[in-house]
């Protein structure tokens, strides 16, 4: 964990959120500025800054996030028809905190492309 890194923050219990999700690997909260009805950080433990500098040591937590998103989204009669997963990386593809998170937004109808 990184001791400036706002999400390793929230995973630490040093800023409050609002867990939806927990387990050794992961951590999930609600967004606090959300963007569709549901809208949840999925989050690893891990500090790791971006996709883009994922090692292949990390593709057993990347793809455990996935699992842990399909697993979230079934809590939400809303997602039942379907949600988007985001992921932003690095300063052009819009990443504005710089530990790896995916945006899971549900709830509504969403249109492509997305911006």
């Amino acid at each position: 964990m990184s001791g400036n890194c706002l999400f390793c923050r929230i995973i630490g219990g040093k800023i409050v959120s609002c867990k939806i999700y927990d387990d050794n690997k992961v951590f999930a909260f609600r967004d606090v500025n959300p963007q569709a009805p549901i809208h949840i950080v999925v989050v690893p433990k891990k500090h790791i800054s971006g996709l883009d500098v994922a090692l292949e040591e990390d593709e057993g937590i990347l793809g455990h996030i996935q699992i842990v998103i399909s697993k979230i989204s079934k809590q939400f009669s809303e997602m039942k028809n379907g949600f988007r997963v985001i992921n932003n990386c690095g300063v052009d593809g819009g990443q504005t905190i710089f530990h790896v998170h995916y945006h899971l937004l549900g709830g509504r109808v969403f249109n492509w492309p997305p911006g």
